[in-house]
């Protein structure tokens, strides 16, 4: 795990973007949906919805991992609920994820000892959950 993740946004054209990051070789395609873009990607909100459910499951999986546990399955199904504030504008209004477990009889008490504990761990969730500083900085440039 790296203290700092260093994400690169390209515009390709239009809304869509190309995103790639120092901690790893791919790319990622960013679009907005029709009409605005062209849907050739998860937007950011859909991003940040399945970056969300991602943690909680890795969180858990560890979290069992570390117990000498398996899971037999895992999964989640994740609804992030959008709304618009005072000022007409759109805003995630809240996030519900619905987790579900296979396990052996074995591992469920290994399981249900990681139930009380993986949220803790879980990076994004802890983070969205309490609010995150953005610090934003916007250089105006002449194309060369």
């Amino acid at each position: 795990m790296h203290d700092s993740i260093h994400t690169h946004l390209r515009q390709v054209s239009g809304y869509r973007f190309e995103a790639s990051f120092d901690e790893w070789d791919g790319k990622v395609v960013i679009d907005e949906p029709a009409p605005m873009g062209e849907s050739n990607g998860p937007n950011a909100a859909m991003m940040l919805s399945s970056a969300v459910g991602h943690c909680l499951c890795a969180s858990l999986l560890f979290c069992v991992g570390k117990a000498h546990g398996e899971l037999e399955g895992l999964s989640a199904d994740v609804e992030t609920r959008l709304a618009r504030n005072e000022k007409g504008r759109w805003r995630i209004e809240g996030i519900k994820v619905d987790m579900k477990v296979a396990v052996d009889d074995k591992d469920v008490k290994k399981t249900n000892r990681c139930t009380e504990l993986y949220e803790d761990f879980c990076i994004v969730t802890s983070s969205v959950r309490r609010g995150i500083d953005i610090d934003v900085d916007l250089s105006i440039e002449r194309p060369t």
